[in-house]
């Protein structure tokens, strides 16, 4: 299985795999979902069959209780079935081109799922690659987007220290494991750029 190791400065790590977020041993995984909470296809679906339908009962209660859930937001329920006993539920972007506020709204996915988890007292929280499949976002541009979110808000948790980056397929994980390098490699010259 391909797997790419990303230390942060914190004692905070974020880790690409190749894998079924559904089989993860997070203690939440993110559900790429609609604004409605109710099970779609793709990650959704495959996060509803396995976790059962007390996680549809949760989705269910939560948007007749608050409304639709925004663009950019995240809500929590029951992992259900799952190994994770969390599943952290948000709303990504629907690509209209980029310059509509795609990239702002999809980092605000990934930072309010990791709030979330933080004030749930978790420590691991597995992602999918959100808003890259139905919804259109080219996943190198989301890459990017998504691993400086996360290692962001990883800068400020008490509790969260281990985010994974779960996905489905090889070029969706070669796509993020280039994001980290190009990331990393900024990094470091940026580090030794003379001021």
């Amino acid at each position: 299985m391909s797997t790419f190791d990303i230390p942060l400065s914190n004692s905070r790590k974020i880790i690409l795999l190749a894998g079924d977020i559904t089989l993860q041993h997070a203690e939440a995984i993110v559900n790429a979902a609609n604004q409605h909470l109710t099970r779609g296809g793709g990650v959704c679906g495959a996060i509803h069959r396995a976790g059962g339908p007390a996680i549809w009962e949760e989705c269910k209660a939560i948007v007749e209780q608050r409304g639709l859930l925004p663009t950019g937001h995240a809500v929590a329920t029951t992992g259900g079935n799952l190994p994770a006993r969390h599943v952290i539920h948000t709303v990504g972007p629907v690509w209209h081109g980029g310059n509509s506020g795609e990239p702002e709204q999809l980092a605000s996915c990934y930072r309010e799922s990791i709030v979330i988890a933080d004030g749930l007292n978790l420590t691991t929280i597995a992602f999918p690659s959100v808003s890259t499949g139905i919804f259109g976002y080219p996943v190198e541009l989301a890459a990017p987007v998504a691993l400086k979110a996360v290692a962001s808000a990883l800068a400020t948790t008490k509790h969260v220290i281990e985010v994974r980056f779960v996905l489905f397929d090889e070029e969706t994980f070669q796509a993020y494991a280039h994001a980290a390098q190009q990331t990393s490699t900024h990094h470091r010259q940026s580090s030794t750029t003379p001021h």
